[in-house]
């Protein structure tokens, strides 16, 4: 992030690299929301927070202040803080496990109460750090360690849609979007979309960010592009679910 004059002189600014695995995607999303949240100058008063997980390696990647959670708890943390703070730019940051599967029921109800927080969701299609067993996202015929011959949707279900199930139950002044990690503009614009949603004191923003993962994908740079791209994209379209007209 750049420098910040905000900051108190006792903190330590430096510059270090990010600690996810080569080629990773989520990279790429935070460095966005690094420079999203330094354009809105917002740094001095946004709570950031991390799931278990590939999240967790985010811990201290910003200079703002930043909780780390159980799993699935990354949500009600921040609702909660928020409630007892309401000034605050609370953001919550989690991979598709967190939110779609142990914390499923704490993500569907902030939407449905309109919690003004905004939730940052990564879907890689797996779960990551824990070696790529199948996740909720995991695509129908997609491998994985529990899924050795790829999902079976007859047997399993089908993937999750979390922003087209969330706004369906959210109410009108939240903010739903799904984007991509590669298309760097896409990505920092609805990020900072669900920011100011918050900033103007709206209510709920979410946002899906695609990622490639190929140490689990077992893929190379071109096939992880044609992975998260193509195939990715076809089941889970990219776009805006819910929007407030201000922000359109």
């Amino acid at each position: 992030m750049a420098e910040n004059n905000n900051f108190p002189k006792s903190w330590k600014k430096s510059s270090k690299p990010h600690k996810f695995c080569p080629g990773c995607g989520q990279s790429l999303a935070l460095k966005n929301l690094g420079f999203v949240i330094d354009e809105l100058q917002i740094a001095d008063k946004t709570v950031y927070a991390c799931d278990i997980g590939c999240s967790l390696l985010t811990w201290d990647m910003f200079e703002i202040d930043t909780i780390q959670t159980h799993h699935g708890r990354v949500v009600p943390t921040m609702v909660g803080f928020k409630l007892a703070k309401p000034s605050a730019i609370t953001i919550a940051f989690m991979g598709d496990g967190g939110g779609y599967a142990i914390g499923a029921q704490h993500l569907i109800n902030a939407a449905m109460r309109d919690d003004p927080i905004t939730a940052i969701l990564i879907n890689n299609a797996n779960y990551a750090m824990t070696g790529g067993q199948m996740a909720p996202t995991t695509l129908v015929g997609q491998k994985a360690t529990t899924a050795p011959n790829g999902r079976d949707w007859q047997k399993v279900g089908k993937p999750i849609h979390g922003p087209e199930m969330l706004a369906e139950i959210a109410q009108e002044g939240s903010y739903i979007a799904r984007t991509i990690s590669t298309d760097i503009a896409d990505c920092k614009t609805k990020i900072r979309k669900a920011l100011q949603n918050q900033i103007d004191g709206r209510g709920f923003s979410f946002i899906e960010i695609i990622s490639m993962c190929p140490v689990n994908w077992h893929t190379d740079a071109l096939q992880s592009l044609d992975f998260s791209e193509k195939e990715m994209t076809k089941v889970y379209p990219l776009g805006e679910f819910k929007c407030p007209q201000k922000l359109a």
